[in-house]
């Protein structure tokens, strides 16, 4: 028989000190140039690819002009199932971004591949130069400049000596969307 003045609620277990918290991971945001595959359940005539243009807007079907940028997949979904409600019974709303261009890093100079590469995870800069090819024969080991999108004129000048060696590890930047790495 249970005491009365006492409940059977079950224990919560401790958190263990040693585990790593967690981080929260920053939605994607949708961008000029995505590709966006935008479908309405139960309805071919409304689904379909587009892709968002300079300003920033889609056109769909019964909708028109949608400004899009800087909202997330979810969000965009919200307000595309919001205006179809009294033009659509139920409507069902899935928006998947199929190919991200609006997010890129630049590399150029003595690298093996320069260009630019879609920034679909975050990536430091050591991460870049080897999905990059790595460094030519004659590059400069010493004397790497990554000029950031928006930021001072100057930019940041790494070692790249001291980063694969490890001695200089605070210095290996995760880039940013518009970011340029060169190599001289």
């Amino acid at each position: 028989m249970a005491d009365a003045g006492k409940t059977n609620a079950p224990s919560v277990p401790k958190a263990d000190p040693r585990a790593t918290p967690a981080v929260a991971t920053p939605q994607y945001t949708i961008g000029s140039g995505d590709v966006l595959n935008i479908q309405v359940w139960k309805e071919k005539d409304l689904s379909q690819t587009v892709v968002v243009r300079p300003d920033g807007k889609i056109s769909l079907p019964l909708l028109g002009e949608v400004y899009v940028a800087g909202k997330e997949p979810s969000q965009l979904e919200d307000l595309i199932q919001t205006r179809l409600q009294s033009m659509v019974v139920q409507p069902r709303v899935t928006v998947t971004v199929t190919e991200i261009h609006s997010r890129m890093v630049y590399i150029t100079g003595e690298i093996a591949r320069p260009g630019a590469y879609p920034l679909n995870t975050p990536i430091t800069v050591l991460q870049l130069i080897a999905q990059a090819g790595g460094l030519n024969q004659f590059a400069s080991k010493k004397k790497i400049h990554v000029v950031r999108a928006g930021g001072p004129a100057s930019g940041i000048w790494m070692n790249y000596k001291s980063l694969i060696q490890g001695s200089d590890t605070n210095h290996n930047l995760q880039l940013n969307p518009g970011d340029t790495v060169v190599i001289p």
